[in-house]
């Protein structure tokens, strides 16, 4: 089973997250419908973490209520590995601890979460002899680490139609890539007094004379991305997955709209405007409150 190239992520599922929510934790019914509607709608794919609230429990027990455990294949990650500590035990026990939660066999895929930790990539590869996981991976965030990915089996970065900085992970082989970020946390779908990054507003002004809707635009840019990729997308609502599976189905932009897109947003805009990580830092330069 290969990954669908629209993944659902659900970090909504354990708290309420992203500067454009205005919706909350979405209720456990909400959860299950999604998950269904998801399933139905060609998704096999869903993204998980532990430091995601109950996340991962609700994944598991909606799942089995629904009679779809197996039916997904589910990303999760490792936190943050503490110093001094046997890292390859704290590996297999979070992986162990995940499997219980998620109500699993084995895991698809299972990431670093802190790019730091990155030089424990072997030890999380080991695990796969121990059938605890299919493929390891790393969750970049940074460009500081934009080549700690080399060896891993997969990746996830962070990319949208404005964030351009791991574009050199695409077309790898076999290699697949998680793309998250699509929204740029729902920033460049958010009403434009809420958008607090001034270029990104500016960049998004100058998208819009496309005449293609932001969603749209944003998401079909993602697909016509080269090599294996999922394009990772959370949701609150069910009308917010239904109109992202209805985008899925639509053809990725052409040659002729990429050039038109490539007009606009190159040269790319710096980190500290693109990266979620990095906003605090921007805030505190331009005295935003």
């Amino acid at each position: 089973m290969n990954y669908s190239s629209l993944m659902l992520g659900t970090v909504q599922f354990g708290m309420a997250y992203g500067v454009a929510n205005t919706h909350g934790k979405p209720t456990y019914e909400t959860v299950k419908n999604i998950l269904r509607e998801a399933f139905d709608g060609g998704i096999n794919a869903l993204d998980t973490a532990p430091e995601y609230g109950d996340s991962e429990e609700v994944i598991g027990k909606a799942l089995n209520e629904l009679g779809l455990l197996g039916k997904f294949k589910t990303v999760t990650k490792i936190p943050r590995i503490p110093e001094n500590c046997d890292p390859e035990k704290f590996i297999e026990t979070s992986l162990k601890d995940s499997l219980i939660r998620l109500q699993q066999e084995v895991i698809s895929a299972a990431l670093i979460h802190v790019e730091e930790d990155s030089v424990y990539l072997d030890i999380l590869k080991s695990m796969k002899a121990k059938g605890l996981i299919e493929e390891a991976g790393i969750s970049l965030n940074t460009l500081a680490y934009k080549d700690a990915g080399a060896e891993a089996d997969c990746l996830q970065v962070p990319c949208s139609i404005l964030d351009h900085r791991f574009d050199h992970c695409f077309d790898h082989g076999e290699r697949h890539c998680f793309i998250r970020g699509a929204y740029l946390q729902g920033m460049l779908l958010m009403p434009e007094k809420g958008v607090f990054v001034r270029e990104i507003l500016e960049k998004r002004r100058e998208l819009e004379t496309l005449g293609i809707p932001m969603a749209e635009l944003a998401l079909r840019y993602l697909f016509a991305k080269p090599g294996s990729k999922s394009v990772l997308t959370g949701v609150e609502t069910l009308e917010q997955l239904r109109e992202n599976l209805r985008i899925a189905q639509l053809p990725p932009l052409s040659a002729d709209e990429l050039a038109e897109v490539g007009k606009i947003v190159f040269p790319p805009l710096d980190e500290i405007c693109v990266s979620p990580f990095l906003w605090h830092q921007y805030k505190s330069l331009h005295n935003i409150g």
